[in-house]
């Protein structure tokens, strides 16, 4: 089967799925892209673009993937010589009705709009998670009685019959040609890693707090601060360097992978007070290089953890990152194997037969509909 990728945003975690399905999917995957800056003109005009780079390809796909980047309908209808029996799926990495706002920002509803309507015409729609996918289908509804009329809300249950969850892949098994030999030195108090975005929807307030309660009792530990900045001034980030001092080992992105997973493997908790996760791709890695997760009970993260660890992994509220951080630090037991175990699902070696299964069925029903 061949299969077409379309990513007008063709970057971060975009690029590295798509380019991890090709690697591992049995089928034959090509990818259209463009580049990944300006993401809310490639939401609008992308794919007036890409349609005229599909016009130019000389082959047809069985299936085209699209990304949530993609407005498909326009894509679509721009290219109906070529398109009119192709199968369509779309996925959701993120979507722009539940992806919180910045403290300077206004809502566009247009932007969310073409999701909604690149949902009504695909195929099938896939999330990254259910939580990803309940969120969604809640949202619609608030978000079509915002239009004063025709706001169809009675095309919500077609998207819901079609939608289905399709995790991230990752290619987890990368990091273990990273992995120390020689065990680590008992000496150093345990490290805690921070490895997300410096951004306001991952709400690093919380876990800085917690932080400087706990070196204020004298509580030993390491802190790795890196994850991607796009600001030139991350203020609660250099404010938190400058108090917790000598804690502070690693501050800032790291380019080179073999140095991020060697910091991976050393690190003994990952943490997060995220108050936006679609899926939670860094605590995935983290946890399977062996970091005992410390996470808020929201979001996708309960589905990352085995149900009988919540207990001992998950807080309710922000109070509650301060209490288990101190837990875990003083008493720094190894994370239980059965936490790196259960996040192996997520590698694309287990993840892309379901994905090839999943895509399969949809192009044989499209044959079965269309009569091909």
């Amino acid at each position: 089967m061949r299969i077409l990728i379309i990513e007008p945003y063709d970057t971060g975690s975009h690029g590295v799925w798509m380019r991890g399905y090709r690697t591992f999917s049995r089928h034959e995957v090509h990818l259209l892209t463009l580049e990944g800056q300006f993401w809310q003109w490639r939401l609008v005009g992308g794919a007036v673009a890409l349609a005229e780079q599909y016009m130019a390809l000389d082959f047809t796909p069985d299936l085209i993937v699209a990304s949530d980047m993609l407005d498909l309908g326009k894509f679509l209808a721009l290219t109906r010589p070529k398109t009119s029996e192709v199968a369509t799926v779309l996925y959701f990495h993120e979507n722009q009705l539940t992806y919180p706002t910045g403290p300077r920002q206004k809502r566009h509803h247009h932007y969310a709009y073409i999701n909604y309507a690149s949902a009504l015409v695909a195929d099938e729609v896939y999330f990254n998670s259910a939580y990803h996918r309940d969120s969604f289908l809640s949202a619609l509804p608030r978000l079509l009685k915002h239009f004063p009329d025709y706001n169809s809300l009675h095309t919500i249950p077609h998207i819901r019959e079609r939608s289905d969850v399709l995790p991230v892949g990752l290619d987890l098994e990368r990091y273990d040609a990273h992995r120390p030999k020689a065990p680590p030195d008992p000496d150093l108090p345990s490290l805690v890693l921070w490895n997300h975005r410096w951004e306001y929807d991952k709400n690093p307030e919380p876990f800085f707090r917690a932080l400087d309660r706990l070196a204020a009792e004298g509580v030993p530990f390491r802190v790795a601060l890196v994850g991607e900045n796009q600001r030139q001034q991350p203020a609660e980030f250099e404010e938190a360097r400058d108090r917790l001092g000598e804690r502070v080992v690693q501050y800032g992105y790291i380019e080179s992978f073999a140095d991020y997973a060697r910091l991976l493997w050393a690190s003994d908790i990952v943490a997060s007070s995220a108050m936006h996760d679609f899926f939670g791709i860094s605590v995935v890695e983290a946890v399977y290089c062996g970091c005992w997760p410390v996470l808020p009970w929201r979001l996708n993260y309960p589905d990352l953890i085995p149900e009988t660890l919540h207990a001992h992994t998950l807080y309710r509220a922000d109070s509650g990152l301060y209490f288990r951080l101190r837990e875990r630090l003083l008493d720094p037991a190894p994370a239980p194997p059965e936490l790196r175990e259960f996040v192996r699902q997520f590698d694309w070696r287990q993840l892309a037969p379901r994905y090839d299964a999943a895509f399969e069925s949809v192009v044989a029903r499209k044959v079965l509909t269309s009569g091909r």
